[in-house]
């Protein structure tokens, strides 16, 4: 997201500021390039509320305490298929790869590999955790639950976080197809990025602290789930499946139950968040070779299909991410006013 006047910034230039700010707030080698890993592809591939803006947040923690500036990850093989990942109260991004490393290993003896992590923080974009598995020629599911911000379908109050769920999978001779949404209308980030971009929100999407819509992001108090005011219920049954795989089956935290991630006093108090990873070894299935070449008759059929009026193109998951990706590599990566300061751009 945008304006005609947000500047420019070339990814190198980003990963090499970003990095130096984590490191001067203590972070270890290892978890910093984690973060900074995940943030610089949230960045490219458009979604900047989960971007290099957090990048003052995690140093925030980081001075708090309630981050592990060193954390030790340790690995739990639990069976054949199954492993549970302690993040050591670290940043999140670090625990969350660890998984997919993880789940491909149990996945290449076993075909899936079911990976819970626990002690963990938030972990930015699901689907650089989706996407570092399908680079690997794994499918790979990444989950998270988040802290309270998003009503339940005719709720007056936060219940659910905005839960992600983001899948991605290999595909032959070109990038991985890739979905990666949250479960409500928009992830509280963006509500963020629009107050320090001075922009007022689609309807829709947001309350205030009453549960009554507002457009206004400076009195948005929670998020509306994913489907709005007449099918709302998918997307709060959706944000439940995120809560069951990253909460319930790791025995973490409830999203009602969570340390804010903004706005409280306490920044000192790790928040143990729970995150789950799914790695599928299609050579296990159907075989690597005859996957890719279904999965690149499905697309292929996927983007011919007729378009209706007006419309230019039907797009498969991850086609606008890799446009805007390959625009961003080229022309610079947007950046908003708040980092731009931090990060001494």
């Amino acid at each position: 997201m945008q304006t005609d006047n947000t500047p420019l910034f070339l990814a190198a230039l980003l990963e090499e500021k970003v990095s130096a700010r984590l490191r001067e707030a203590g972070a270890s080698e290892a978890s910093l390039q984690a973060a900074t890993r995940a943030m610089l592809h949230a960045s490219l591939v458009g979604v900047d509320s989960h971007g290099v803006r957090l990048t003052e947040h995690y140093c925030n923690m980081l001075g708090g305490g309630r981050l592990n500036k060193n954390p030790e990850l340790k690995v739990d093989i639990r069976a054949a298929g199954s492993a549970m990942v302690n993040g050591d109260d670290g940043l999140g991004h670090y625990a969350a790869y660890k998984a997919v490393e993880v789940g491909i290993e149990l996945a290449k003896t076993s075909g899936v590999g079911a990976v819970g992590v626990t002690h963990s923080s938030h972990l930015g974009a699901a689907g650089a955790y989706a996407l570092a598995g399908a680079e690997q020629g794994f499918i790979t599911f990444a989950t998270t639950n988040t802290d309270s911000m998003v009503a339940l379908f005719d709720g007056a109050a936060r219940f659910h976080g905005t839960n992600p769920l983001a899948f991605a999978a290999p595909v032959p001779g070109s990038q991985p197809w890739l979905l990666d949404m949250a479960t409500s209308s928009i992830p509280m980030n963006r509500v963020l990025l629009h107050r320090s971009l001075g922009l007022e929100l689609p309807a829709g999407i947001g309350a205030d602290k009453h549960g009554n819509p507002a457009t206004d992001p400076n009195i948005v108090d929670m998020l509306l789930p994913l489907g709005g005011a007449e099918y709302g219920y998918k997307g709060a049954a959706l944000a439940g499946v995120a809560t069951l795989f990253s909460a319930l089956l790791t025995g973490t935290t409830l999203d009602s139950e969570f340390i804010p991630m903004y706005g409280g006093d306490d920044i000192s108090t790790p928040r143990n968040m729970g995150h789950f990873v799914l790695v599928v070894d299609p050579d296990k299935f159907v075989g690597r070779d005859l996957f890719g070449a279904m999965i690149t008759r499905y697309l292929f059929n996927l983007r011919s299909a007729p378009v209706r009026a007006g419309a230019e193109r039907v797009m498969a998951p991850g086609d606008r991410e890799w446009e805007v990706m390959a625009t961003r590599q080229q022309d610079g990566v947007p950046v908003d006013p708040d980092t731009v300061r931090f990060l001494g751009l």
